[in-house]
This record gives structure tokens, sequence and C-alpha cells, in this order.
């Protein structure tokens, strides 16, 4: 009988990093607890990872392309259904890696790698957002000047990028639970769309009421 491949000790450090830091954040994760989860020893994750920074620095990168691939999408959103999606996905990125968001002033503080690719995540989805933007004018979905369209653009970046820390307060034991992702990300979306509410065309503006009671559970 053939033996399955075992998966490489690289990536099974990666995924029960990611694990432990949306868990327990970053700053409350050590390498002796991942090696201990792991089962390995201290020795044969420096190996992989001679650094925490390198842990941490591994999965944005897995993020950061990941959210690259999916704001790319944005320029296929022609109306409020569209954007709904869209923006559901998009937080479903960012919970999956939330870690990042908990702790961000902190890591950012601490890793310049982070640093300077952090404004780059946010140079993009400010682009993202502009693109949605245009898209759904253009298809008459919402009525804007153009004289709004950054500063909109701009207050929807800034509750995409601190949503989770607005979770995090209202329930600091439980916000971030995996129980709880649902309705999170149904919070997230509803509070970004919302801002597009004065612009919306009337009938758009009905459909995001509908959308709103039909999926998010009361806050």
């Amino acid at each position: 009988m053939v033996k399955k491949a075992p998966r490489r000790t690289a990536e099974r450090i990666l995924e029960v990093t990611l694990e432990l830091f949306n868990r327990f954040g970053e700053p409350n994760v050590s390498t002796t607890l991942i090696s201990a989860e792991l089962g390995i020893s201290p020795g044969n994750l420096y190996y992989h990872y001679p650094a925490k920074d390198e842990l941490i620095n591994s999965l944005f990168e897995r993020y950061e392309r990941s959210l690259s691939e999916l704001l790319n999408a944005s320029d296929g959103v022609r109306n409020v259904e569209d954007a709904w999606f869209f923006m559901h996905s998009l937080f479903e990125t960012i919970w999956a890696y939330r870690f990042l968001y908990r702790d961000l002033n902190d890591l950012l503080s601490k890793n310049r790698m982070l640093e300077t690719h952090f404004q780059a995540v946010l140079k993009n989805k400010s682009r993202a957002i502009r693109t949605l933007l245009a898209g759904m004018s253009r298809s008459g979905a919402v009525n804007i000047e153009a004289r709004e369209v950054e500063p909109t653009a701009q207050c929807m970046v800034v509750v995409l990028t601190y949503w989770l820390s607005f979770e995090y307060v209202r329930d600091p034991r439980h916000a971030l639970e995996p129980d709880n992702a649902q309705q999170a990300l149904m919070r997230g979306a509803h509070h970004v769309l919302n801002l597009l509410a004065p612009y919306l065309e009337a009938g758009q503006r009905q459909h995001l009421l509908q959308l709103t009671g039909a999926y998010s559970p009361p806050t």
C-alpha cells in the first residue's frame, strides 16, 4: 500500500499559528505555545521559521494575496446585491486573518514589513471601493457627485479596517470566536453598505433594506 505523503511541516506550522493567533491574539501566543500545540520541538519550529516575525509575515503575505484577488472583483459590482456579496466575501477574508486587525496597531509598531505593506492594503481597498462606486454609478444604482466619491470611499475603508475593533469592544470575550463569525460578517457588510444609502436609487435602497432584513441578525 502506498502511504499518503504527510503534509509539509512548514504548512502545518502556519495553519496552527493562524488558528492560535486568531483565537488568543498574536501578542499572547509564543513560539513555545505554537510548538507545543503542534507536538514538535522548538528547534523544529525554528528550522522552518527562525523568528516569530517570519510567521507573521508569511501569514500576512497569504492574506495580502487573497485580498488582492478579491479586490480585483470590484469591477464586476453593478448593483446592491453584487455589492452585498462582494462585501460579505471581503469580510470573510478579513475574518480568516482577523488577528491582523485585532492587534493591528501593536503589529504595525513592531513590524516594518507590515507597516509598509498595510499602507498598500489601504490603497488597494480605496481603489477597489472607487471602482465599485464607478460601476454602480454607470449602471444607475447610485447617484453620487464626483466630489463625494473620495470621502465616501475613505469612510467605507475606515469601516472595513476598524470593524473588527468595534466588534471586539462590543463583546471582548466572545466577539472574535468562530461561532460569532456569520453575525459579525453580516453586521460588517451592513455597516459599510449603509454608507451608500443616501446615494442609492430608490429601488436599490429598498433592496438593501430587504437584504439587511433577510440576512442580518439584530445588533
